[in-house]
This record gives structure tokens, sequence and C-alpha cells, in this order.
């Protein structure tokens, strides 16, 4: 590592996602990036990752938009369908996180007029397909949209406004009406989307319901000694991470709302116990042969197509997002998140090291 890079670990392990704001009651209306967080975020432009970040936004803030209607990746392999012009289109969706936090960052406003222009054609012409494989990754847009919220244009706002009620009561009432039939990560993700838009909305109602249906997908979908339920259909820890990350990404909206739902669940089926059931792996102490067993046969087609991760040792590199995501929910994972981080040589996305710096998560009721 670098000198840089152990300057931004050394802000993201010191602790300072402990940060307590002084009001106990929080407003609404964002996901991840409270209003004052994200007005924080200035003093971190001279950091490794606020550098990097801003590299990024420049490679998109004279780029055209590719809106569509709809994306399609889940369940098709290299250049089946609409898959491969989904994947060039999704490009927008990173660079919109980028154009957000390097808007806060600077002060520029040609980031924010970017940041406009994009979200304004997607959330025109987007209209949610409720298939989570699929959406899983507009966790960036709603991320994009906390850092930019009331200096977008009103016709920006109210499109994406409709756009996150309507990702909100769709997953929601999906998961109300058939939550009991799919325990797998599919319904994590659900879940996730449907915690951070019902965050977006501002909506208590919608908050609770999405709080209910992350509690009966934890239950069901978490053993009681840590593991998950796609582990034994999938034979890898390829989906154990898929199944943590969305469902920590959904705590850690709750937590910067003055909740904390990592920790919670009866009889050890909760988050903080299915990450410690993969740190083992995750820092090299054990190893694990992907998919031997699965019983997807999609698995082996796409092993078979070239795509990595499908076969062979799992690579703990796989696993440093998910012990960053548990650190930044209880900082008693730092130590391992930072083994994670050593042994599989890979460091957090920029925007987490960001959030470290900056959050300001209430104090719980």
């Amino acid at each position: 590592m670098g000198k840089g890079r152990n300057l931004g670990l050394a802000i993201f392990f010191g602790g300072v996602v402990t940060a307590q704001a002084l009001a106990a009651t929080p407003p609404t209306g964002w996901a991840i990036f409270s209003s004052e967080s994200a007005a924080k975020l200035h003093t971190q432009a001279g950091t490794e990752a606020g550098r990097k970040v801003l590299q990024t936004a420049e490679e998109f803030v004279n780029e055209t938009p590719h809106p569509m209607a709809r994306i399609h990746t889940e369940g098709t392999l290299p250049h089946q369908g609409i898959r491969d012009e989904s994947l060039a289109a999704e490009r927008d969706w990173s660079a919109m996180l980028a154009l957000g936090l390097a808007y806060r960052l600077s002060g520029d406003k040609k980031f924010l007029a970017a940041e406009d222009r994009y979200l304004s054609a997607w959330t025109a012409i987007y209209h949610a397909s409720f298939n989570p494989i699929d959406e899983t990754n507009m966790d960036q847009l709603m991320m994009a949209y906390d850092l930019t919220r009331g200096d977008l244009s009103p016709k920006t706002e109210a499109q994406a406004s409709t756009l996150w009620q309507s990702m909100a009561v769709g997953y929601i009432e999906w998961m109300e009406r058939n939550g009991e039939k799919d325990l797998r990560n599919w319904s994590s993700h659900r879940v996730k989307l449907a915690v951070m838009a019902a965050y977006e909305t501002g909506d208590p109602s919608l908050e609770a319901r999405a709080a209910q249906v992350f509690r009966e997908q934890v239950k069901r979908n978490i053993r009681s000694d840590g593991s998950v339920q796609d582990f034994y259909e999938r034979d890898a820890l390829h989906y154990v991470v898929y199944d943590l990350d969305p469902l920590q990404m959904a705590a850690l909206a709750a937590k910067v709302h003055g909740e904390n739902w990592f920790h919670e669940g009866a009889d050890g089926k909760n988050i903080a116990h299915a990450v410690d059931w993969l740190v083992p792996y995750a820092i090299g102490d054990k190893k694990h042969e992907e998919f031997v067993h699965s019983q997807v046969a999609f698995d082996a087609a796409r092993d078979k197509a070239g795509e990595t991760g499908y076969s062979g040792e799992w690579d703990p590199a796989a696993g440093v997002q998910t012990l960053t995501l548990a650190a930044l929910l209880d900082p008693h994972y730092a130590a391992v998140a930072q083994q994670s981080i050593t042994h599989g040589g890979h460091g957090p996305q920029p925007w987490q090291l960001l959030f470290a710096a900056v959050a300001i998560h209430p104090t719980q009721p």
C-alpha cells in the first residue's frame, strides 16, 4: 500500500464512523448520506479517496448519458439479449455516484450540472422492473440523489421522487406477499432496495413496512450458526457475500436514521453473526472451493463461458467490501476489515472511505 492509501485507511479505521449527532430524532429524506454528512465532504477533497473520486467524475462530466427504460443482466451470459447494452448503460450509475460526491467534495457546479443531466435522463424513462438482481446497483443512484437533493432542478427531483416511491412500494409489497417463498439472495436485494427507497421518500409508514420485511428476511435467510441459505444451494462464498452486502446496506441506511439492525435478531439470526461466520474465510484462515456442489446449473454455464469466480478457490478479496460495511456498522469489525484488506490486497470503495470520514449517526433512542 502507498502512503496515501495508508492515510485513508487510518481515517477509516480510526473510529470516525462512530461520531454521534446531538439530535435524537433525525430528519428523513435520504438513504445513506444525510444532509449533514454531505455538507462535510469538502473536508475530504485532499484525501486519496477524494482525489480518486474527483478524477473519476472528470471522466464523465462532459459525457452523454445512456439511459434505458429497462436493463437486464440477470441470468444471462455475455452477448445474450440486452446484457452488453445494459452493462454499458450501468456505467452511468457509478458515474452518478462519482459526480454527486465530486460536487460535495469540490463545490464545483459543473459536477452538479452533469449530475442533473444524468439523473434527469434516467428518471425520465426508467421504470422499475422489480428484478432485484438487475436493479441492485441502483443504490448508487440513491446515494447520488442524497448528495445533490435540494440543488437539482425541480423536474429532476420530481422524477426521482416518483421512481423512489414506485420502488419502495413495489419491493415492499412483493416481500409482504411472497417473502416466505424466496429466502435467497434475491430477497436480500429486494430488501435493500425497499429500505433505501423508503428512506428516500421520507414516508414513516413505508419506512416501518420496509423495516419489517428486512427483519423477516434476516430471520428466514440467516441460520442459527450464522450461515446463509444461499451457501447450501450454491456451495459458494460468492453468494454468502452477495447475501450479506445488500442486507448490510439496508442496515447502514437504518443506522443513519438512528436504528441498530446489525445486531438485531433472535437465536443468532442476525447480520453480525453471519459476518462472523464469513470472517475466517475473508482473512485467509479457511479456504473454500467454489460451486463444487451447486444445485444451480447456471453456475456451471457461467464457468464454462469463462466468467471468473465460478470455480476454484474463493478469492478473499471478494470479502473486503463485506467486512468494510461491517466496520461501518460496528467499529469492532475494523480490525478484521483491515486484515481482509491486507490479505486480499484490495481496498474499500472510495465512497465507503468518504462516508466513514464524515458520517453522522443519530443517537440511538
